[in-house]
């Protein structure tokens, strides 16, 4: 939104939910804090949790997509585990961002799903980016040598983002949305190959993040030491 004027942002946020589907227009108010009518109600951080999750899984991650896409039989890309690396992507302008109410984390409109194969000779990278406030998605893939992987390693970077909080007022009222810049750390899973960095991004919820990195340490460590 281009001001704090109330009214402004009234037209504005009217104008994002042209066009959209219900799915889409429910997402939109959920990171816009704004109910549909006098007596709407935004969806709760544990149910777009759930909508993020059954879409996950009802496209299993989307792994036999990446596997389609890279083309090979899957006991070919077996070498170990294939691993699969999820998160909210903010880095992207054009995704929303919101902090939940109970839980404090960050989410955003935009979500990634990578996975990383690994043959005996090389690792192959899919990466499939959707959005749910919109039609859009991306999907793509890469495959490197063993031996032009420079590293793989976790990252962290602070972005700013936009979110938009309202307070209650009088009589608890929804007050006017307030245009608010606030820092999230963005955390991702780098493939660095000569003058390059590829990155995964990652929501952090437990240690299996690091411990896959530490596997992937590990295998590239070897076979460069084997090469």
């Amino acid at each position: 939104m281009a001001t704090n004027n109330a009214a402004q942002a009234a037209y504005e946020f009217k104008q994002l939910l042209k066009n959209k589907t219900p799915e889409q227009e429910k997402v939109i108010r959920y990171f816009y804090n704004q109910p549909k009518g006098c007596f709407g109600k935004v969806m709760s951080d544990a149910e777009y949790d759930k909508m993020v999750n059954d879409f996950l899984a009802k496209n299993n991650s989307f792994k036999d997509k990446a596997i389609s896409k890279i083309g090979l039989d899957e006991s070919e890309i077996s070498l170990i585990a294939p691993v699969c690396i999820k998160g909210y992507l903010f880095d992207d302008k054009k995704a929303y961002a919101k902090c939940g109410k109970d839980d404090h984390l960050w989410r955003s409109s935009m979500f990634q799903v990578s996975w990383i194969f690994f043959s005996e000779t090389q690792v192959y990278l899919y990466q499939y980016t959707f959005n749910f406030d919109e039609n859009g998605k991306k999907e793509s893939s890469e495959e490197y040598f063993y031996k032009d992987v420079v590293n793989f390693s976790s990252s962290e970077e602070t972005v700013e983002k936009v979110t938009w909080e309202s307070k209650k007022g009088c009589l608890g009222k929804q007050g006017p949305l307030e245009r608010v810049t606030r820092e999230v750390e963005n955390v991702r899973l780098s493939i660095v190959v000569p003058g390059d960095k590829m990155y995964c991004a990652a929501t952090v919820t437990d240690d299996s993040f690091e411990t896959s990195i530490k596997g992937m340490k590990n295998l590239l460590r070897e076979k460069k030491n084997n090469g």
